[in-house]
């Protein structure tokens, strides 16, 4: 109940089958569950994130979840929320994702001990089924018209839908029952639009187990008070992976959150007890200038993602930011807090004279205002004032010898990138 509750007052609680029986199951005993994911990529996005910390909090609370990701249903393509039909991957290229995002979800999870998190490939089993058993075994406990009245297919219907994506919900199905009988899995956790694929597999449960008993829940779709959509920034999606996303920008992307969003991401995401949430959103109320209740979601988000040692650098970087400090970082450092700036390419073998250089990348107007901004003191290179007229962006000057940070007065900055 304590658990329920707080999912509850999270507002992570979307749909439930069976809201009695759940809070039954859950008195008695110890249970599995479990969440899958496609591997439609080699990483995973933060929208991904809810329903694997939603179940690891039921493993906080003694439960065990069994981490499933699709090397079967990955090359075949879930409908769900989809317009049109997915492009197919190879082999090869599936099973490299399905290495990568196990990887993530390891960190996320405890892996040891009684409840320590089972990780499962669908391919393992899925991939042993030959066609005359899947359509023997499995085809025939699920009618045609129960397929059609669920949204995922019926929503396209019109525009078409292969009979690869039709049987997407029946494999998954059969993923729910193989791990009812392999784990004694009782529960189901997924987005909102897994709802009908969640059914399903309850229906072939039923069927196959002698009216045996599971349940599902969904999770909310994450949305942002503005109407845009949640974990997409001007420069794409906020990725697991750091060498996608970097730990500095997975920082900033939860430390921009709105007022108006922070709690419900606190909520949703962070497994800050009830009592630090309520002062975060008291925080918000009296003092949003402060910025605490986001400054302890990006703590919190980064450290679980990334770890401390990313974190700390994720810290130093926007401190270094903020004062205009930039002696503090490193090259590598750099590189991540500057890699959305403007940039301009100059060749490696070229003599860069700086007043060349700031007119030639727009920094400055003229010849004759980059004068004026090098002797007025408004031009720094990696952060150290400069006010010699003939100096030349060489040596020391090119960072790594790849590239120069150039700040023209308070808060313009350009990359000067050599190539």
């Amino acid at each position: 109940m304590e658990l329920l509750n707080d999912l509850a007052w999270r507002g992570i609680i979307y749909q439930q089958t069976d809201e009695e029986g759940m809070k039954d199951l859950l008195e008695k005993e110890s249970v599995s569950l479990y969440c899958g994911a496609d591997p439609t990529g080699d990483s995973l996005h933060i929208g991904h994130l809810l329903p694997f910390l939603t179940m690891k909090r039921f493993q906080n609370h003694g439960h065990r979840p069994v981490v499933l990701v699709g090397g079967a249903t990955g090359q075949i393509g879930d409908p769900s929320g989809k317009k049109e039909e997915r492009s197919l991957l190879t082999t090869e290229q599936v099973e490299y994702n399905v290495k990568s995002i196990q990887a993530q979800l390891e960190k996320i999870f405890a892996i040891s001990g009684k409840t320590g998190a089972v990780m499962v490939n669908n391919l393992d089993w899925i991939g042993k089924i030959d066609m005359i058993s899947f359509l023997r075994d499995y085809g025939k406990y699920v009618g045609v018209n129960y397929m059609l009245a669920k949204d995922t297919i019926s929503s396209r219907l019109e525009t078409g839908i292969s009979f690869t994506e039709f049987t997407y919900t029946i494999i998954q199905a059969m993923d729910f029952n193989h791990l009812y009988r392999e784990f004694d899995c009782k529960l189901q956790i997924g987005g909102s639009d897994q709802w009908g694929n969640i059914t399903t597999g309850l229906e072939l449960i039923r069927k196959m187990n002698h009216e045996a008993k599971a349940f599902g829940m969904t999770i909310p779709l994450v949305t942002k008070a503005d109407g845009t959509k949640f974990g997409k920034t001007e420069s794409g999606a906020i990725w697991l992976d750091a060498e996608k996303t970097s730990p500095y920008e997975f920082y900033q992307f939860w430390f921009n959150a709105s007022d108006e969003d922070v709690v419900k991401y606190l909520k949703f995401f962070t497994f800050l007890e009830r009592d630090a949430i309520i002062e975060l959103e008291k925080s918000v109320q009296t003092e949003p200038h402060l910025r605490a209740a986001q400054k302890a979601l990006a703590e919190e988000m980064t450290r679980m993602i990334h770890g401390e040692e990313a974190l700390e650098e994720a810290q130093r970087i926007t401190a270094a930011l903020f004062s205009g400090d930039l002696k503090t970082l490193n090259s590598t450092e750099l590189k991540q807090g500057f890699k959305d700036v403007p940039a301009h390419t100059v060749e490696k073998e070229e003599s860069a004279l700086l007043i060349d250089v700031l007119v030639n990348a727009g920094i400055s107007s003229s010849k004759r205002q980059a004068r004026e901004d090098v002797t007025n003191g408004a031009v720094y290179i990696n952060g150290d004032r400069i006010t010699d007229l003939d100096a030349v962006l060489e040596g020391d000057l090119r960072l790594d010898g790849e590239f120069t940070i150039v700040r023209r007065g308070k808060k313009k900055y350009f990359m000067i990138r050599y190539a």
